[in-house]
């Protein structure tokens, strides 16, 4: 088993690059990334003028802002192994042509369910370019300080992304539909598109094994039945629904399956044996957890500033960026602090820091107010920057010819957690903001079926004060956002200091400091 690999790693660099094309390549490969780090927070500055344009069910919504998440987290394990196979180059610009395409179609979606396909299909093409930038950085760094820099670049751009998608949003939106939102994707790719065909070598894997394709469907089955199944328990009845009970279960079935063929194979879809190192597994836990944090608290601020706060898109998204700012500034000090301190240490202070964050939002006394929702940004994007530690272990835990393995799970583990963060926080609060908005007298003012409308999101509450000039039913529906947001902010607080105190267990001490 392991020759193979070793031989296949070894033919896995390429052709030498001169320095300059390198860095040309790596820029390519970051526009790339600039682009699919965008598409993950510049819908939570669009969604409320897409929910009183297209007034989506509960439902729809979270599918909107989900699906993207979730189609990329199942796709990028089979679509890293695709690339090993059929090329890395080919498959990245595939993957940039339907990502530019999907976003084309976003004018013609009219109605919610066309905007959950078209967010399915850029899902498609994240899943082809997320992992692909990896490992093409792989081949095109074969000196390690180098690969590291480049690496480096690749985690700071994810940042800027993550940053730059409320504001590139808010000042779409300021001027434009909120088709735009999608539409600026366009330019962007055609651009990495142009750069990927110049710069890019060809790189495959010399002998990558046979493709498990029944592998690749029962990971995909799995983990959309499994994130259905939460989307259902959060609503109304679905404790007791047996038709979530009956997803959990087939959720269950296939991801034990998947695994069994994965630890089965001497050349596996997946090298699911890396778990079995306890600094890996750290690594993993923390990046799944602190972004589940961050992305589903994003999605409630940006609803919660624009809806209940009053701001606009364009203000909206500047009050969004102490989770960037401050998320930088601690990915800069946390290898520092890491050889300071140890990296169990700083690790684990990442989700608790973040978890900090969400207390403040649900301890607040008195009225949520800005500035207690800005000190609140400021420690969940603090909470993100020892992530810089977590890749480190990630990937100096797996052996050269695991390491795209190690990459596809580090990925997998960011969107998965963004989508668990949005079904988890997103129901609990949807849950939370139908109990109180039903007992507002305010309510009972509309028509049965505007009533109804109103209690799907805030979103719906304010269209529908609008229409029936009831300014009482938008003040009392963003009484009852605040306090949604709040228990939201509650249970993902306890949910990060459980992540934190798996992370101290599990990884290295202070001789592994340096990452």
């Amino acid at each position: 088993m392991t020759a193979p690999a070793s031989s296949a790693a070894s033919r896995d660099r390429g052709p030498a690059l001169s320095r300059g094309r390198r860095w040309a390549a790596t820029g390519a490969l970051a526009a790339s990334l600039l682009v699919v780090a965008m598409d993950m927070t510049v819908l939570n500055i669009a969604l409320p003028a897409l929910t009183a344009e297209l007034r989506p069910t509960s439902v729809q919504l979270l599918w909107i802002v989900d699906v993207y998440s979730l189609v990329l987290a199942g796709l990028l394990v089979p679509c890293a192994a695709l690339a090993d196979r059929w090329g890395r180059r080919r498959t990245l610009l595939l993957g940039y042509g339907l990502f530019a395409g999907a976003s084309l179609l976003v004018p013609a979606a009219d109605a919610a369910p066309g905007v959950i396909a078209v967010r399915a299909l850029l899902g498609v093409g994240g899943a082809m370019i997320l992992p692909t930038t990896l490992s093409m950085i792989r081949v095109l760094f074969t000196d390690p300080a180098e690969r590291a820099t480049a690496l480096g670049v690749w985690a700071a751009v994810s940042g800027l992304g993550a940053a730059a998608g409320p504001l590139v949003g808010g000042f779409l939106l300021q001027h434009f539909p909120w088709q735009a939102a999608f539409l600026v994707n366009v330019p962007l790719i055609l651009v990495a598109l142009v750069a990927g065909l110049a710069l890019l070598p060809e790189s495959r894997v010399a002998e990558p094994g046979r493709w498990d394709a029944r592998a690749a469907v029962l990971a995909l089955a799995g983990m959309v039945l499994l994130m259905w199944a939460v989307k259902r328990f959060g609503e109304g009845n679905g404790p007791t629904a047996p038709e979530a009970w009956a997803a959990l279960a087939g959720a269950g079935v296939a991801l034990t399956w998947f695994a069994r063929r994965c630890l089965g194979r001497a050349d596996p879809l997946l090298e699911l044996r890396l778990f079995g190192r306890r600094p890996f597994s750290a690594g993993i836990v923390a990046a799944l957890g602190t972004t589940f944090s961050m992305v589903g608290a994003m999605l409630l601020l940006a609803q919660w500033l624009q809806l209940a706060d009053g701001a606009s898109p364009m203000t909206a998204g500047v009050r969004l960026l102490p989770v960037a700012t401050a998320g930088v500034a601690a990915s800069l000090l946390a290898p520092p602090l890491a050889r300071l301190l140890g990296a169990r240490t700083v690790l684990a202070a990442g989700p608790a820091v973040t978890g900090t964050g969400l207390l403040v939002l649900a301890l607040t006394p008195g009225p949520l107010a800005l500035p207690a929702v800005l000190a609140a940004l400021t420690l969940i994007g603090a909470g993100t920057g020892s992530l810089a530690v977590g890749s480190a272990l990630i990937m100096s835990s797996a052996p050269e010819e695991q390491a795209g393995s190690a990459g596809a799970l580090e990925e997998t583990s960011y969107e998965l957690g963004a989508a668990l963060g949005v079904a988890v926080l997103g129901t609990v609060a949807g849950q939370v903001y139908r109990a109180r908005l039903a007992d507002t007298p305010a309510l009972h003012d509309a028509p049965p079926e505007l009533a109804a409308q109103a209690a799907e999101s805030l979103g719906g509450a304010v269209g529908v004060a609008d229409r029936l000039a009831l300014p009482r039913l938008a003040e009392q529906a963003a009484t009852a956002f605040t306090e949604a947001l709040r228990t939201a902010g509650l249970v993902g607080a306890v949910l990060m200091f459980a992540v934190a105190a798996t992370v101290f267990a599990l990884a290295p001490g202070r001789r592994s400091a340096s990452g």
